[in-house]
């Protein structure tokens, strides 16, 4: 059962949602919630304006963190319930804010329960929709020193009955990197387009090109989505051929060898392409997001909790596609990362009527309780 305050935390996260890297007021609200629960300290600042709750228990033994996201999405809500959000075209459509009250829900029961051995922290990381965060926090002195041996996280995944859980072996979101092509010709009377460098035929080649990249079945290993977000060249202007152009587009893999096979690739049919228009371009990558990876050892404490729980646990055999930035913690520290069912009618994520249901606030924190408890016993 969940306590209303979290369910109350929740709905407060969720009508004051925060854009990536401007989280502060997030944190604030976080920081109040927890410093009632008395961790032996907190730190701020952490990765740009993170925050971590560290519990340090008398006895040496495991360090442990669990890891949730401050940031919301650029979209407008759709929903009209009380707790709506008061931000114009700002609002939680991943449920970060549901994986915040989570993590924030342990606290109390921290404070309670007569744990004598190790650490747990409490992670609440900024910029996770831009692939930021995650890659600051490991590289921050203060998150260091901290040594810890394991990071756990959650993801709601609607359309999945509530309370199951995803439970993936190798992995649990897709390898993206995402890039744009700035294409430089020449503009020119639309009744002479030969006097000029139009670059439309030269779009539609490396579209075409790119799209024979694509390798659909995700149960391959050699798994690639290609796909096109953004395209802009010239105006509503009939007189004018235009001179410029731009596309943009999403690299989704299960790993990091297709990954760099297909940059190189893309970037020969770039060069290619232009060349044989006769066109300068420029190409800029960025929001690169590394695949995550479940280690053997924290997946088998996800496993052990599941079970002690009752809950239902369905095996899938490839990642998620959507990026995580949780891949950036699994290339240095032993990690897992679990979906949580958040029900088979709720809106899909960064769809404008999502909520997270308040329903599995209580089974992502007994997922977590349980975790802890089965690495302090065995460590002692």
């Amino acid at each position: 059962m969940t306590p209303n305050e979290v369910v109350t935390l929740r709905q407060e996260l969720h009508s004051k949602p925060e854009l990536s890297n401007s989280e502060c007021g997030t944190v604030k609200i976080i920081k109040n919630y927890i410093r009632q629960y008395s961790p032996s300290s907190i730190i701020e600042n952490i990765g740009g304006c993170g925050l971590a709750a560290v519990y340090k228990f008398p006895k040496p033994g495991k360090t442990i963190t669990f890891r949730c996201e401050l940031d919301a999405l650029p979209i407008h809500e759709e929903n009209h319930f009380s707790y709506k959000s008061t931000q114009k075209g700002i609002s939680h459509k991943c449920g970060h804010d549901g994986h915040m009250a989570i993590i924030a829900g342990l606290a109390g029961w921290l404070n309670k329960k007569e744990l004598d051995t190790g650490n747990v922290i409490l992670l609440f990381q900024p910029a996770e929709e831009t692939g930021e965060g995650a890659q600051r926090i490991i590289n921050d002195p203060k998150f260091k020193e901290l040594n810890t041996d394991y990071i756990f996280a959650l993801h709601n995944i609607p359309k999945e009955a509530m309370h199951n859980i995803i439970y993936i072996e190798s992995g649990f979101s897709a390898e993206v990197q995402s890039f744009e092509v700035i294409l430089k010709g020449k503009e020119s009377h639309a009744a002479e387009p030969q006097s000029g460098k139009n670059p439309a035929l030269c779009l539609a080649q490396m579209m075409n090109t790119i799209a024979h990249l694509n390798v659909t079945d995700p149960e391959d290993e050699f798994f690639a989505i290609l796909t096109p977000v953004h395209i802009n060249m010239g105006q509503k202007s009939y007189g004018i051929s235009p001179g410029k152009g731009e596309i943009h587009y999403t690299i989704r893999t299960w790993n990091q060898e297709t990954m760099e096979t297909l940059t190189l690739e893309i970037k020969k049919i770039l060069k290619m392409t232009s060349e044989l228009h006769g066109l300068e371009y420029e190409v800029n990558w960025f929001e690169y997001f590394p695949a995550s990876s479940n280690d053997r050892e924290c997946n088998r404490y996800v496993q052990k909790a599941a079970i002690e729980n009752g809950f239902n646990i369905i095996r899938r055999s490839y990642p998620f596609k959507f990026g995580e930035d949780f891949g950036w913690y699994s290339g240095k520290y032993k990690t897992a990362m679990f979906g949580l069912g958040a029900g088979l009618d709720t809106p899909a994520l960064h769809h404008a009527d999502y909520d997270f249901p308040d329903e599995i606030i209580g089974t992502g924190i007994r997922m977590f309780q349980s975790i802890i408890l089965n690495i302090v016993k065995e460590s002692v």
